[in-house]
């Protein structure tokens, strides 16, 4: 009997870690080291991939449980939602 062959996706918090890049908090080194004392900050040194962005401090992680919901507090960042999707990569 052969096998079916079945199509292998990566769980989707690990397809997640691929797109959304997080802020080094010290990307220079730590705090009081002479390296890099005269090289200008690099936020990412691997090439870009389909669909990698940082994460946004101000957004909601899942935009699309909060889609149209203003939010409640006066001149609050807006909620980044996109009101012509409703799904969102990977979790689709």
């Amino acid at each position: 009997m052969a096998k079916k062959e079945e199509e292998y996706t990566d769980f989707s918090n690990v397809e997640t870690q691929r797109s959304f890049l997080t802020a080094e908090e010290f990307p220079e080194g730590s705090y009081g080291t002479p390296k890099g004392k005269d090289v200008p900050v690099e936020n990412k040194n691997t090439p870009w991939r389909e669909h990698q962005t940082y994460y946004n401090s101000y957004g909601y992680e899942f935009r699309n449980l909060h889609q149209d919901l203003p939010r409640q507090f006066p001149e609050a960042h807006h909620t980044h939602d996109e009101a012509d999707k409703n799904e969102e990569e990977p979790y689709t």
